[in-house]
């Protein structure tokens, strides 16, 4: 028996293929190959420097899809640390940088503008997915609480989603059905971080947790300020990792649809996340008192695991994408 499409899902859906058909063409910019790859070390360098398991996850891949998805990162790193990080005015920094970063080519000489306008030419990113992103990002100017988990689902679509549809484009897939276990794995990896920063985000005066669901299980914000950790909050936490692992198990049949070289690195990106998940649960849902973190050693055993089920994956659509064409070509092959 099919499981029943829930009221998030299908306006995830709805976002997930708005306006495909404006995809650009496959091709390089045009610009000095030597500034060009400066500007890739530099995406590099930013990856390395904020996002230890990315950067370990996309290492993974190979030449020159490694490097563009660390182009991908830095965008969405720069894009989320203008609403986090930056003073002055936060909505007029946002437009320029959205100006300078969906235009081909960027209208200015920012290094991660130039490389990540070279990744969208190049593996034909539909300029939709970056919209979308700096939409979401954007939300947390004027949003800093959600209603309830379909509220909430919209938001993780937004900052996170996206980046996976648009990593599935440099990664290369097999058809549109990919999409939805894309939309999905964002979504999921998404409320992992939600779940392990609920004391850096009470911080800065954000809660993502749901509004209805926290009263449901008879807790208030009192309890978020005081970081009280009891049985109420226990249940809620099992409760919200429940559905976290389920969404991680609907979404991880979609890898197979993943170019076989890409497999792994979404593989080890996806356990590297859920042992945070694990994590958190062996810790009784405190998430309060410690930050929950993974060390080098305890992702460098997971990733024999996870490439093993990754070289196990079978498209069951039968796509041979062992042999499909280079990114250039490849806006053939999607949709």
């Amino acid at each position: 028996m099919n499981r029943p499409v829930r009221s998030w899902e299908r306006r995830l859906m709805a976002l997930a293929y708005e306006r495909l058909e404006n995809k650009p063409l496959g091709q390089a910019l045009e610009t000095d190959l030597d500034t060009l790859h400066r500007a890739y070390v530099h995406c590099d360098g930013i990856a390395r420097e904020h996002s230890r398991t990315f950067y370990m996850a996309s290492g993974l891949l190979p030449e020159p899809r490694r490097r563009s998805m660390r182009a991908l990162y830095a965008f969405c790193r720069i894009t989320d640390d203008l609403i986090d990080r930056a003073d002055g005015d936060l909505e007029a920094g946002l437009a320029n940088w959205r100006a300078c970063v969906l235009e081909s080519p960027p209208p200015c000489d920012n290094p991660v503008a130039l490389a990540w306008a070279d990744t969208r030419s190049l593996y034909a990113i539909p300029a939709r997915y970056a919209e979308q992103l700096v939409v979401g990002v954007a939300t947390d100017l004027d949003k800093v609480r959600y209603s309830d988990f379909d509220e909430l689902a919209v938001y993780c679509y937004g900052v996170a989603s996206t980046v996976g549809l648009m990593a599935m484009h440099i990664i290369g897939f097999s058809g549109h059905d990919a999409i939805p276990y894309a939309v999905k794995l964002g979504v999921a990896m998404q409320l992992t971080n939600i779940l392990r920063d609920v004391r850096e985000d009470w911080a800065v005066g954000r809660l993502y947790l749901p509004q209805d669901e926290l009263a449901a299980f008879g807790l208030t914000e009192d309890d978020i300020a005081a970081g009280r950790v009891d049985d109420r909050w226990r249940a809620f936490m099992r409760f919200q990792i429940e559905r976290n692992r389920q969404l991680y198990a609907e979404s991880l049949p979609g890898i197979a649809k993943l170019h076989p070289s890409g497999r792994f690195a979404v593989a080890a990106a996806a356990e590297l996340y859920q042992a945070i998940l694990t994590e958190i649960a062996i810790r009784d849902g405190d998430v309060f008192s410690h930050r929950v973190e993974i060390n080098t050693w305890d992702k460098l055993r997971r990733l024999p695991g996870a490439w093993w089920r990754a070289r196990r994956m079978r498209d069951t659509a039968g796509s041979q994408m062992e042999e499909w064409p280079q990114p250039a070509d490849m806006v053939h092959a999607s949709f």
